[in-house]
């Protein structure tokens, strides 16, 4: 069953569809970039977050794995750590990099890739333990999932002239 998107996911540091500042890439500070939504569903118990990139060489390739925000959770600051347990409780899993927390934009020299950054809130707190992978969230939020919301940036590197 597919849920509307129904959650209006925003970033200070680009618009939908534009480009992410190089700070929030593995060209720069390699950074999480700051998030905040919108006022999620009556029943909402957490969100979870996942970032990945669809135009990655091989097949999607996930940059964050985060889940257990609290329901009262409206935003995230810059620069979110690479602990396993944040302070508020939240936890987060393994990016395809093999490390925990957010791992920036790294696409190879060509076109601009595009990197989903998607909200969703949950009727429950997910008994997942830290570490997670991307897909071992995505099987326990089956069934749960009361909204989503999307939020594209785009990155790309310049081919180098030889």
């Amino acid at each position: 069953m597919s849920v509307p998107i129904s959650l209006n996911l925003k970033s200070p540091a680009f618009s939908d569809g534009f480009p992410i500042p190089v700070d929030y890439t593995g060209d720069g500070a390699n950074v999480s970039p700051p998030l905040a939504w919108s006022d999620p569903p009556e029943g909402t118990k957490s969100f979870a977050l996942v970032c990945d990139d669809p135009d990655a060489p091989h097949g999607t390739f996930t940059h964050w794995v985060l889940f257990n925000l609290p329901a009262a959770t409206r935003e995230l600051a810059p620069d979110v750590r690479p602990d396993f347990t944040l302070p508020s409780g939240g936890r987060q899993g393994i990016n395809d990099f093999g490390r925990i927390g957010y791992g920036g934009p790294a696409p190879p020299p060509g076109p601009a890739h595009r990197y989903f950054f998607k909200l969703y809130a949950l009727d429950s707190v997910l008994g997942l333990a830290p570490g997670a992978t991307k897909q071992q969230l995505l099987d326990a939020m089956q069934g749960r999932q009361l909204a989503e919301g999307r939020l594209v940036g785009a990155y790309g590197r310049q081919k180098k002239n030889a």
